[in-house]
């Protein structure tokens, strides 16, 4: 039976529907804002044998077709998912999969494929919507319901659902999920936008959640789907006897200093406890190494919690207490900037490219195919916690990670107009213990402001943590490490500059939290942003004045549009041409902008002083050094610019006679001519004898034997009429003796 539900929501109405499409799916939903339609669809397996883990699945495709569109390149089916599909899925997972029973392990799949487009509406939101609607409504065991929604703010005003033309002029772009009690995923970028301010789009989104979850409860109760029940397996009672006997011990050695140190402590200290639990696994009745395992990773997190909430962190340190930091800067020889970044036993190797308009990242998306002039990439070794294991491409996590950290440091980046350069940033994490993707913002702008990028301000960015026992009793930590992160509940990573946020994401392992947590983890946050960025500037206090040597330089000019063709000149020939003698590399935009880019001054300015005569416009009555291209019997075609060639008659050649072209000049020649005349098809006329006589050169050209200019004018004009009347006039031998004197 189908079933529809809607509610105005912002611009346009918000409809959630069942019943029609997929209906052999555990449940599947159909979301649609504007022209916007996501298809939503669950299903569940059963657990896979020996899995201690919940294996929850969540995909998102978005379908060329549902813009009208073909995908790019040489195969026209959508393949591995792109950027802002992975980037959407994690999305998805990250507010639901708290909201799963503990000890629940069957497969659950969640998939979203946009059915449709209408370029405006993003599909990220309605898809965590509509995932979030299809296990309410499922039978699998789900303890929703779980909204989300974008938040934008324009004239001081917060809107929902804003679209992406409003978020092109919008100071904030937030997705939040949240259930009706708290709010549970914050995702977020804005430009410097002070803490109280965003708080306060927080709570407006969490208005809205509640809107959109009534819409999700009216859809379910008229679906009325009868829950499976979940039973938790019974307690064999391993963990309280682990507890009971080991649990001093294990707080003693998770005080050990290092992390290294302490991993090697915990490992021998298991290693003993094993033997001594499952003296003969093959016995009959022992333990099995799966019970064994989650019994003593509930002692671990115990242990680590306890000892937070009893004022012992696992290093040592305060609540508040950052971990030591050293900033290097120009540690690279070669490279256009670089960085380390270190905090505790984190540390993040980070490299700057300066690059061309050639090098932007050309990105073909749904919505349109776009330029990308600043990128960041996260790279996250197995060395970096002392693993090995098999290197593979970046995954979900490191392509998130790089997602935030990107998109944190670009607020503060310059102008394209007057920062030309494509700008690529690398962060290795070299050494992990917990905060490596704020790591990676820090040492970003460090290695931008190496680079010589002039950043509008420092962007530093800080993880805070959680442990909350009850509603009452609950603690925050500032820069986590990797304990605090895997048995703590909260990951709060905020970026920013001293002015304001411009980048937030908290991911939960509990249902939600309060708004009185997350303001206390702004300002706890902020406080140790502002320590973290006198650190950074007593490194470097600004961006450098000049760019690396190693980088290329970039001249900018403009010119007129129509003379574009006019510089590439037939089939490219005139900036090939450039380029090649030159050694740079020229790019000219659609609006007549030209961008040089060389590794010499002298060189690009060369280029640069072609690229102008290319484009010159042709003065009458100018003279112009030109080389002869071409040679006819009635005159010489001379090329005065770069593509550009007139004709110099032969009547125009010399004012003695001129008895052939090549008397004059041969092709290759250099000749300075004046333009006469430019005729109403844009032919150029030249003359090299009038240039001679307004330089003041004498002629060298000899005149021909038996004649001179006033006996190869008479012929011409003696036709029609009376020779001897005219001979009468006489005296234009004086223009032939004029010539004689010129020779």
């Amino acid at each position: 039976m189908k079933v529809r539900v809607e509610k105005q929501i912002g611009k346009h109405i918000l409809s959630m529907e069942t019943g029609q499409l997929a209906r052999q799916a555990s449940a599947a939903v159909v979301v649609q804002y504007g022209g916007t339609v996501v298809l939503n669809a669950v299903t569940s397996g059963p657990p896979r044998p020996g899995i201690d883990f919940f294996p929850l699945m969540c995909d998102y495709r978005e379908r060329y077709a549902a813009a009208g569109k073909f995908p790019g390149g040489f195969l026209k089916r959508e393949g591995r998912p792109s950027t802002k599909e992975t980037l959407t899925a994690r999305l998805i997972d990250r507010p639901i999969r708290p909201l799963f029973p503990e000890g629940y392990m069957d497969e659950v799949q969640c998939q979203s494929v946009v059915l449709s487009s209408d370029r405006q509406n993003d599909a990220d939101v309605l898809a965590m919507n509509g995932t979030a609607t299809a296990l309410l409504i499922s039978p699998i065991p789900f303890l929703g319901p779980i909204a989300s929604v974008r938040v934008g703010r324009l004239d001081g005003q917060f809107l929902p659902f804003p679209t992406h033309e409003e978020l092109e002029e919008s100071e904030l772009d937030l997705v939040v999920s949240g259930t009706e009690q708290a709010v549970a995923m914050i995702e977020g970028f804005a430009r410097e936008l002070p803490e109280d301010t965003m708080a306060a789009a927080i709570d407006y989104a969490h208005g809205v959640i509640k809107e959109i979850i009534a819409l999700q409860r009216e859809l379910a109760a008229q679906v009325n789907v009868q829950k499976i029940e979940f039973v938790p397996p019974p307690d064999d009672g391993l963990f309280d006897r682990l507890k009971g006997q080991y649990y001093e011990e294990f707080k003693t050695v998770k005080r050990t200093e290092g992390k290294q140190a302490r991993a090697e402590a915990v490992l021998a200290l298991r290693t003993r406890v094993l033997a001594e639990v499952i003296p003969d696994p093959e016995a009959e009745g022992a333990v099995t190494q799966l019970a064994f395992d989650a019994a003593w990773h509930r002692l671990e997190s115990a242990v680590v919690r306890d000892l937070i909430l009893a004022g012992t962190r696992p290093d040592g340190r305060g609540y508040k207490d950052l971990r030591q930091i050293q900033c290097l800067v120009d540690v690279l020889p070669r490279t256009h900037g670089s960085a380390v970044f270190q905090r505790g036993e984190t540390q993040a190797m980070v490299t700057v490219t300066l690059g061309t308009a050639r090098d932007e990242q050309r990105v073909d998306g749904l919505v349109d195919e776009y330029s990308k002039k600043f990128m960041l990439d996260y790279n996250f070794p197995p060395f970096s916690v002392g693993e090995c294991r098999p290197i593979r491409g970046p995954g979900r996590r490191e392509i998130g990670h790089g997602a935030l950290a990107e998109r944190s440091v670009n607020p503060v980046l310059p102008d394209p107009e007057e920062f030309p350069y494509t700008v690529r940033v690398i962060s290795d994490i070299l050494e992990s213990n917990g905060s490596s993707s704020m790591a990676s913002v820090c040492g970003a702008t460090l290695g931008l402001m190496s680079a010589g990028v002039p950043i509008s301000n420092p962007v530093a960015g800080i993880s805070v943590g959680l442990v909350q026992e009850s509603s009452d009793k609950w603690v925050l930590l500032t820069d986590i490490i990797g304990d605090e992160d895997h048995y703590g509940d909260m990951d709060f990573k905020i970026a920013g500059t001293q002015n304001g946020i411009t980048g937030i994401q908290l991911d939960l392992k509990i249902s939600g939290i309060s708004p009185d947590i997350i303001r206390a983890t702004m300002a706890q946050s902020r406080e140790a942003r502002i320590e973290i960025l006198r650190a950074m500037l007593s490194t470097i206090s600004r961006p450098k004045d000049n760019i690396s040597p190693w980088a290329p330089r970039l001249i900018r000019t403009k010119i007129d549009p129509d003379k574009i063709g006019a510089l590439i000149g037939p089939g490219g020939k005139n900036i090939r041409m450039i380029q090649e003698t030159t050694g740079t590399v020229i790019e000219v935009e659609d609006d007549g902008t030209v961008t040089v880019a060389g590794n010499s001054k002298e060189y690009d300015e060369q280029a640069l002083a072609q690229i102008e005569a290319c484009t010159a416009t042709v003065q009458i009555g100018k003279i112009y050094t030109g080389r002869v291209s071409s040679i006819k019997d009635f005159g010489a075609f001379v090329e005065i610019l770069p593509g550009r060639d007139g004709l110099c008659h032969i009547s125009e050649l010399s004012d003695g006679y001129v008895s052939s072209v090549t008397d004059v000049c041969s092709e290759g020649d250099e000749m300075k001519v004046m333009v006469i005349g430019v005729d109403d098809h844009d032919r150029v006329k030249l003359s090299r004898r009038r240039a001679m006589e307004e330089l003041g050169l004498k002629d060298e050209l000899p005149v021909a034997e038996g004649g001179d200019r006033g006996d190869r004018d008479r012929p011409r004009r003696s036709r029609g009429g009376d020779r001897g009347d005219r001979g009468d006039r006489g005296d234009r031998g004086d223009r032939g003796d004029r010539g004689r004197r010129r020779d």
